[in-house]
């Protein structure tokens, strides 16, 4: 028995290959820049701030309404009855219909309240900036933190297979009776800890994918490596430009706001004694029936309608008025000193940020020397090994440095390029075009 299978249609197919490409090639980005935008439409901490930021406009616009008029629409219903032994029992029923309109003229308080509230959406737009430079270091973080870990389990696997060269020297060596058992269990040793190491590289080549991945939201993310040889950015600014700058950090910026809040409330407080003045308007009708509204003349429809000015001044309201200018003087002194908290705060972290950099560029130039020395070493001691004034430990321990040295030379590289963009964090200049020089370092696939 045959059974026919019906062919799917064409698009169907199409569609179906399309969703198998998709499930099967991996997601990359091939540049730093294209994974810090994925991130910043993927990240939940930055898209919590881009939409308090929003927000914070929808209130600035409810303290403009304090200038403009209200119109409010009134409707009543009253049923009112009297008993008098003179006309006896009487009702009356009334039901009312209007509008009133009020427009302030005149109103001190209101025009602080509405610069608070403009003061206020700054200090949201200062948040976003912060969130957005923080976004910045935390991808380069995790996209180098990946590259970091890559290096170590190169670094790792490279020095693994050199011990296996070694202890196979050395059981050779030793079969044939130039050797001592000693050198094959020293090599030996050797060999374990460095498949150790491998393990635990490698695992952690995982586990800094994964924070990669939490940032982005993508899977399979390779990042470009440094192209050799790399020329290093160099900070030629002097450490007090950088903390001159950093009057403009995100988080200097929101306390000053803060404290010009704390000093608008001041004033707003001080002018809650001053007089008020709105313009009110009213027109409205009224129907009322019953033999109450008969006997009085006022059954039927009645038309209404008044404007006028309505003059408020406080004249005394329990010593309320005082007590609130005492407590905004209180706070808007506090406001102040953590506007000088954060001003040194971020002068002291710009100072150990920039220093940072330097040691690092210090250290990443030592390094490269080390590791051209620790090359030449190993040379010479391979050479002597094979010439028998060496033994094999001494390999062993010139193998351990110079894939030690590699290692540290790697992350050493990783470590300035992040500094720097920490540094200009500090500095409150960092934004998302500084990624692009970084990318200019990293060699494209």
């Amino acid at each position: 028995m045959s059974v026919l299978k019906t062919p799917l249609p064409f698009g169907r197919l199409a569609l179906a290959a399309a969703v198998m490409a998709g499930l099967c090639a991996p997601v990359s980005a091939q540049s730093l820049k294209e994974v810090y935008e994925a991130a910043k439409a993927y990240d939940a901490t930055y898209l919590a701030s881009r939409a308090a930021a929003e927000s914070s406009r929808y209130k600035a616009a409810q303290a403009d309404a304090l200038t403009r008029p209200t119109v409010n629409l009134q409707a009543g219903a009253t049923q009112a009855g009297t008993d008098t032994p003179l006309f006896g029992t009487r009702s009356t029923s009334t039901g009312s219909l209007g509008l009133v309109a009020v427009q302030p003229l005149y109103n001190r308080p209101n025009g602080f309240t509405i610069d608070k509230a403009r003061k206020a959406l700054d200090i949201a737009q200062a948040d976003l900036a912060s969130a957005e430079q923080d976004l910045v270091v935390r991808v380069a973080q995790a996209y180098f933190d990946v590259l970091a870990a890559q290096d170590t389990l190169s670094t790792a696997r490279a020095s693994k297979t050199a011990i296996s060269e070694q202890l196979a020297s050395a059981k050779r060596n030793f079969e044939v009776g130039t050797a001592t058992i000693t050198d094959t269990r020293e090599a030996q040793a050797r060999f374990d800890l460095a498949t150790a190491q491998e393990i635990a590289a490698d695992n952690d080549v995982r586990t800094r994918r994964l924070a990669l991945d939490q940032i982005v939201g993508r899977q399979g993310l390779q990042p470009n490596g440094l192209s050799m040889p790399v020329n290093l950015p160099v900070q030629a600014d002097a450490v007090d430009a950088w903390v001159e700058r950093s009057e403009g950090n995100p988080s200097v910026r929101k306390a000053r706001l803060a404290y010009d809040i704390a000093k608008l409330e001041t004033q707003r407080t001080d002018a809650v004694r001053s007089p008020t003045v709105d313009l009110q308007g009213q027109i409205g009708g009224a129907y009322s029936r019953g033999s109450g509204a008969s006997s009085s003349g006022g059954a039927g429809t009645s038309l209404n309608h008044s404007v006028g000015v309505t003059l408020k001044v406080p004249l005394y309201t329990g010593q309320a008025i005082e007590n609130q200018i005492r407590e905004a003087v209180s706070l808007e002194e506090k406001s102040r000193n953590e506007l000088e908290a954060a001003r040194r705060a971020v002068a002291q972290a710009t100072r150990q940020v920039y220093f940072g950099v330097q040691s690092g560029a210090a250290q990443v130039k030592a390094l490269e020397a080390a590791e051209a020395s620790s090359k030449l070493a190993l040379d010479a001691t391979k050479l002597g090994y094979r010439v028998g004034v060496r033994v094999n430990l001494d390999v062993l321990n010139s193998q351990t440095q110079l894939f030690s040295t590699q290692r540290d030379l790697a992350k050493a590289r990783y470590d300035v390029l992040v500094n720097s963009l920490k540094l200009r964090q500090a500095a409150g200049v960092l934004t998302a075009d500084d990624l692009d020089a970084v990318n200019g370092l990293l060699s494209a696939k």
